[in-house]
């Protein structure tokens, strides 16, 4: 981080200058042509494009030489739009994009890498949570974070009572979790959820649940070290951890996908009792008119095996961007993933800090709210996607096939590994 930090002091100073020379002369700085303009694209999740408002403002009262327009579009657009301007010559110089598409940008050589002159390979591994390792592709990092995530599970403390259950007492294992939800969930005579106990879901954080965790505690690696391979049915204990996961909405009916527009929304709503959900949930969930908790994930068994799935945000600067835009680029990233900037994202957005130091903060570590989120850090593992969006849909196509079509288990398990394998092949074969 020395250099840095270096380049932050030198932004002060040279802030300082310039605007002492602005106010000798204001004519001279009305329309300066020395102001380099830099655009930086997100996808729109409101309290990230506050936040990111804010410092941007912050960020040019600091660097009058540097303009920086912010776009956001819907998420389910947003990775069109980015293909869209690239094809078109018009790529944003700063992209905000999901770790599990750090690979297929590489891939498409939509990114660069951080050049060692900004920050070295040693400063970033030093800097940042063990979690950014695995992106460290061919030797080169792409990317820059300014926060990471984990799982908690959320519960619902008011439908706890109504149940009859301990408010203040979540299930630590998923068999007290299963019989928990059972309590609260409530059918309609025709067999349609009013309440559901639990949240189920594959497209959400639930496939993350199955991938990261529950495989993990069944005792599967879910993949070869170098990420090539998938080894989710190498073992019977794959199939077993899949049919146990499927069945708590196929037999235990404690939830379902249908529940509400989405898992969170039904919890939200007040008709879902517990809910697996990051920590960039509580912005929504501290608004809730009910009174709530959140806790670590729970075991297969007291003492057994503790996982966490996690992820992140990440800043890349486009593939092309150079001279004076590099420059200003590398200074709005130096500027973005500051320690107090990582603070404030906490305090307004919720996601947790990228920084190793600021992660092993007592107060932090001990938050009621955020401590669960940072316990799981410390057994989390960041899933290395190599096309995020064609596995996901990859699984939830399966799982649909299996609640809809009545499919045979096993059988769709095998296909859905296969598949997934044939898109890591793709990948790994052009290495």
């Amino acid at each position: 981080m020395k250099k840095v930090f270096a380049m932050l002091f030198t932004l002060f100073i040279g802030s300082i200058l310039l605007v002492a020379c602005s106010s000798k002369d204001s004519k001279e700085s009305k329309g300066n042509s020395e102001v380099t303009e830099i655009t930086y694209w997100q996808y729109t999740f409101p309290t990230k494009v506050e936040q990111i408002d804010k410092i941007i403002a912050d960020f040019e009262k600091e660097n009058p030489d540097i303009k920086v327009v912010a776009q956001d579009f819907p998420y389910d657009q947003y990775q069109n739009k980015i293909f869209a301007a690239v094809e078109a010559g018009d790529r944003p110089d700063i992209l905000n994009i999901y770790n599990g598409w750090i690979s297929k940008y590489v891939d498409m050589d939509y990114i660069q890498p951080i050049r060692e002159e900004f920050m070295s390979k040693e400063e970033i591994s030093d800097y940042y949570v063990d979690m950014i390792q695995p992106y460290e592709l061919d030797g080169e990092f792409y990317t820059l974070p300014v926060a990471v995530r984990s799982l908690a599970l959320f519960w619902n403390k008011d439908m706890y009572k109504e149940a009859g259950l301990d408010p203040e007492s979540p299930p630590k294992t998923w068999e007290e979790l299963i019989e928990n939800a059972k309590a609260m969930t409530e059918m309609t005579d025709d067999g349609r959820y009013k309440k559901e106990g639990f949240g189920w879901n594959a497209a959400g954080q639930g496939l993350h649940e199955f991938q990261q965790v529950l495989l993990r505690q069944y005792g599967v690696e879910p993949y070869s070290e170098d990420a090539s391979k998938v080894l989710w049915n190498e073992k019977q204990e794959g199939y077993d951890a899949f049919k146990y996961w499927l069945d708590m909405t196929m037999v235990h009916k404690i939830g379902d996908p249908d529940v509400g527009n989405t898992y969170r929304e039904a919890f939200l709503a007040g008709i879902a009792g517990m809910i697996v959900d990051g920590s960039f949930a509580v912005g929504d969930i501290q608004n809730a008119s009910f009174d709530w908790g959140v806790t670590t994930l729970p075991v297969l068994e007291e003492g057994g095996l503790q996982s966490n799935y996690a992820s992140y945000w990440t800043n890349a600067i486009a593939k092309g961007v150079e001279g004076k835009k590099l420059e200003a680029s590398e200074r709005f990233l130096a500027y973005l993933i500051q320690e107090d900037v990582q603070k404030d994202w906490l305090e307004n957005v919720g996601e947790l800090p990228a920084s190793k130091a600021l992660i092993a903060d007592e107060e932090l570590v001990n938050d009621p709210t955020y401590g669960p989120f940072i316990e799981g850090l410390d057994y989390a593992h960041a899933t290395f996607f190599v096309n995020e969006d064609k596995e996901r849909q990859i699984i939830i196509d399966g799982v649909d096939k299996i609640r809809l079509e009545d499919a045979d288990y096993d059988e769709t398990f095998d296909e859905i590994v296969t598949k997934i394998q044939e898109v890591r092949d793709e990948f790994f074969n052009k290495q």
